[in-house]
Parts: C-alpha cells; structure tokens; sequence
C-alpha cells in the first residue's frame, strides 16, 4: 500500500485572509507539511519547532482530525480499486469501494462504510455551499464520522420531511442536520413536514406557502446533495418502510408499480424510472430532475441487499460520488452480468 497525505485549501496567509486561523491551526498545519511533505521524523519536527515529540505527534493528530491533512491509500492490487473502474465503467459515476471484511455483520459493515463516507466527503464541502441531506440509518451513522472543516456562509438544509402519523420525526432528523451543522459551521434548515402527504392536493397546497417555499428554494440552489438508498428488499428494511411511513396499501403499492427503492422518500424502478408511482405525488422529497441539477451528488449505500435499489437510482442518474462497500459493489455488478 502506498499511503499518501493531501493538504486541502489555500496557502496559510490565504486562509488567514478567508477566515480566522488559530496558532494551533498554524502549529498543525505546519508540523503537517513538515512530515507529510518533506518527511521529517517527528524528532526533527521537534527541534525544529522547539518542542516535544509527544505535542509533534498531537499536532499531527489534531491536522487528521480537523481535516486539514486527508489520508488516502492507493493500492493497484487491491479487487476494490478494480471494482470502482468496473462500476465507473458501468454507470458513469465515481466509486469509493470499502473493501470488504469477512467477520464483520452488516451492522458493523454500514458503520464502516458511514465512516469513509464521511471522510470522502469533506472535500466537497466548502463555503457559501448548500448542503442537502436526507434522513435514515445510513445518515445518522455516517453524520457520527464527519470530519471537522470550518466553512463561512454554508447552509445544510433537509431534503425531506421527517414526521409521520406516530411522531413529528424531528428528533430524528433534526440530529443529523445538527452534527452536519456543526461540522461545516454552516446553518441548518429543517423541513418540519410530513415525509408523506395523505393527499397529493395537500402537498400542491403546502408547496405554495412561504415558509415551506423558503426551503424548497434553498433546496434548488444545492451544490451537494448527500443520501442513502432505501430499499424494499434489505435485509435490514430501509426506516422508512419501517417507521410507520408506510401503511399496508402503500407497501402493496409499491409492488404493484415496480418499485425496488427511494432516494429521499421519492421512489424508482430499477430502469430509473419514477413516473406514475402514486406515492411519488405525496413525498416531500426533491424530484429526480432536482436531484440531477445538483453537481455534486454523493450517496451511500451498504448491503448487498439494496443491490437492485442502488442500480435504480444510478440508472436515474442520480449519483456521481457513490461509497459502497465491497459486497454490495460485486452484487450490483452482478445484475448487469
């Protein structure tokens, strides 16, 4: 393996112009160019910085942290690096594929993948950005890893409503808008309305009121956009099928139109297709043409299981940064095969 480290952003006395850098931001990242850059021990970094070897090492580990230096490991042998070129090939997308353990359950297979996820994300995160995010399990894991990068004038804002007919779902959206929030610096914006309509009138109505249209135009102006794929046949169902979304003629629904997933709430086929699905007209998540107008668009997926849902929404065209562990990747291959 060939481990290399980058140093993201602008030069120290640009950044200083851009926003407030703290002596220990300073310290980190010059002890980060020193070892990363230049390959100092961390014993000559100490002398050179006339300290000691142990505040060396915590620098470097702050720099990690904080995201000012990413680690990145190259490795041409590896079946990963072949498997995102397949799926690159395939599908038009950039893939990360988190290689595959054969002794962890999926539980600790999505925590994996969560994690990566949140590291490959920082990159695209930069200010005076609009962040779209939507809800469920593979959200909250991930929104546990992000990487600390201090952004000015950025907005995370959510993709769908939350509530449904048992809860108002705002404890559980409104903590991974929060963790986004504080990760970036920026501002969030909360969707407080059903994930579903009882009636798609209702929907029409609501979308036209200014409270509601304020987030929606935040919405339209994402320059990221970050979701799971909930699938109908997961082996650990999607929370929205689960989480009293759905009742028994809705699911039936979805059988009889064909559905095999969801990208925030708003269902597809496994061609893409998302016309004449009756749920569709009463999600309060963005419309696929919403979804492929935002440039960069980074979803995660983990299971083997969600295979048919995650080829749905690529075949939509909904995807350009795609972080999927390794089986789940050899399982959407598969079905083209």
């Amino acid at each position: 393996m060939v481990p290399s480290a980058s140093l993201p952003g602008p030069s120290p006395a640009a950044a200083s112009a851009q926003s407030p850098v703290t002596r220990r931001q300073r310290e980190a990242l010059l002890a980060a160019q020193l070892y990363y850059l230049q390959d100092l021990t961390m014993d000559a970094i100490a002398r050179e910085l006339r300290t000691s070897r142990s505040t060396v090492s915590r620098l470097l580990a702050f720099a990690r942290e904080t995201g000012l230096v990413q680690i990145q490991i190259w490795n041409p042998l590896e079946s990963s690096v072949e498997l995102e070129s397949a799926i690159a090939q395939r599908f038009g997308v950039r893939a990360h594929v988190v290689p595959h353990v054969s002794n962890l359950n999926e539980a600790e297979t999505l925590d994996r993948v969560a994690m990566y996820a949140a590291r490959t994300l920082t990159p695209f995160v930069t200010s005076n950005s609009v962040i779209g995010v939507a809800w469920g399990s593979t959200l909250t894991a991930m929104s546990r890893y992000l990487n600390r990068k201090s952004t000015h004038g950025s907005t995370v804002v959510q993709l769908n409503g939350a509530a449904n007919t048992q809860t108002m779902g705002l404890g559980y959206a409104s903590e991974i808008m929060r963790r986004f929030g504080a990760a970036y610096d920026a501002a969030v914006e909360e969707f407080p309305v059903p994930a579903f309509f009882d009636r798609a009138e209702t929907k029409r109505l609501m979308w036209q009121e200014r409270s509601v249209r304020r987030v929606l135009d935040l919405q339209a102006r994402m320059s990221v956009a970050v979701f799971g794929v909930g699938s109908v046949e997961a082996d650990v169902p999607s929370h929205v099928y689960t989480g009293s979304y759905l009742d028994a003629v809705d699911l039936q629904s979805l059988v009889e139109e064909g559905v095999v997933g969801d990208v925030a709430t708003v269902f597809h086929r496994e061609d893409g297709s998302s016309g004449g699905i009756a749920l569709n007209e009463r999600s309060t998540g963005p419309d696929h043409a919403l979804v492929r107008a935002v440039e960069h668009r980074f979803c995660v997926a983990s299971g083997p299981s969600k295979a048919r849902g995650l080829r749905g929404a690529l075949k939509a065209g909904l995807v350009t940064q795609l972080v999927v562990d390794e089986a789940t990747a050899r399982a959407l291959l598969a079905l083209d095969a």
